[in-house]
C-alpha cells in the first residue's frame, strides 16, 4: 500500500468511498477510444477502477512524491502518461484537438477549482465532456440560474459555452482526510451551438463582471459609466434589475446595445 502524507498546500483530500466510487465510474463511462485525461490523481482512487476498462489515461499531478509513484506504476505497464504540471498552467492543446477531444475527470482541489473553470474555457473546442468532483458551493454556482442566490459571472459565463448539471452530492465522510464541507459531481458539456452569439468574447466578459461587480446594486448603477438607462430599456431590460435577474440571452441583448 502506498502511503502518501496529505499536502495541505495542495488542498488533498483523497477518496475512499467505495459506492462514490462506482457511481463516479458509471457517470464517466470508460470507452476503449475515449482519452481520459485525469487532473490530480491522488492515489488513484478513480484512476485505478477505470484503466480496468482498458482506456489510456493521462495524468496531471503537482505533487512530485504522487509523480514518482505514478511513473513507476507506468514503468510497470500501466497505461498512462504522467504529466508533472500546474494544472492551472498546463496546455491541454498537447492532449486533444477537434477530431479528437479529450475527456476531463478529477477531484479537484477546492482551492484552484474556480480559477480552472475559468483557464478551461480556453480549450473548450478540444473538450468531449467534463466530469468533476467539487465544493457544493462551487457547484451550485455553475449550476445556478437566474433568481437563484449562487447565481453569478461564473455561472452565466460558464453557461455561455457548457451545458452544467449537478448529478450527486458527497459527504465529507467519503475522503481522507475528511473536508470541511459537502461535495458535488458535476458534468459539463460543451455546447454544440452556443446559446447567444457574442463576437467579441473577451469583452462579454468584462461586461457580465462589470455587472455582478456589487451584487446589490441595480444594472444601472453598476453599468452607469458604460451603458445609459435609456440604451438598456431599448434592450427590453428594465434598468432598475440586479444582474443576477437577467438570463443569458437577456446578457446578450445588453451587450449588444453596448456594441452598437
Amino acid at each position: 500500500m502506498f502511503e502518501h502524507i496529505t499536502r495541505k498546500r495542495f488542498g488533498q483530500h483523497f477518496l475512499n468511498d467505495d459506492g462514490v466510487i462506482h457511481s463516479i465510474i458509471n457517470t464517466i463511462g470508460p470507452q476503449h477510444k475515449k482519452t481520459l485525461v485525469e487532473i490530480g490523481p491522488g492515489r488513484g482512487a478513480i484512476t485505478l477502477p477505470l484503466l480496468e476498462y482498458d482506456v489510456h489515461m493521462h495524468l496531471i499531478e503537482i505533487d512530485r512524491d504522487l509523480v514518482k509513484w505514478w511513473r513507476e506504476k507506468q514503468q510497470q505497464g500501466l497505461n498512462i502518461d504522467v504529466h508533472e504540471a500546474d494544472v492551472l498552467r498546463f496546455d491541454f492543446n498537447e492532449l486533444g484537438s477537434q477530431e479528437n477531444p479529450i475527456h476531463l475527470i478529477g477531484n479537484l482541489p477546492y482551492n484552484i477549482s474556480t480559477p480552472l473553470f475559468f483557464r478551461l474555457i480556453d480549450f473548450h473546442s478540444i473538450i468531449a465532456d467534463m466530469c468533476f468532483m467539487v465544493q457544493k458551493e462551487v457547484a451550485l454556482r455553475l449550476t445556478a440560474q437566474p433568481g437563484e442566490k449562487p447565481y453569478g459571472q461564473l455561472s452565466v459565463w460558464l453557461q455561455l459555452h457548457y451545458q452544467t448539471e449537478l448529478l450527486f452530492d458527497v459527504a465529507p465522510g467519503s475522503f481522507s482526510p475528511p473536508p470541511k464541507v459537502d461535495s458535488s459531481i458535476i458534468r459539463m458539456q460543451p455546447h454544440t451551438k452556443p446559446p447567444v452569439e457574442v463576437t467579441n468574447k473577451e469583452q462579454f466578459h468584462k461586461f457580465i463582471k462589470a455587472a455582478f461587480a456589487q451584487k446589490r446594486k441595480t444594472l444601472r448603477n453598476n453599468l452607469k459609466k458604460i451603458l445609459s438607462a435609456e440604451q438598456m430599456q431599448t434592450a427590453g431590460i428594465d434598468p432598475s434589475r440586479r444582474a443576477e435577474t437577467l438570463t443569458l440571452k437577456e446578457f446578450a441583448a445588453l451587450y449588444t446595445q453596448l456594441e452598437k
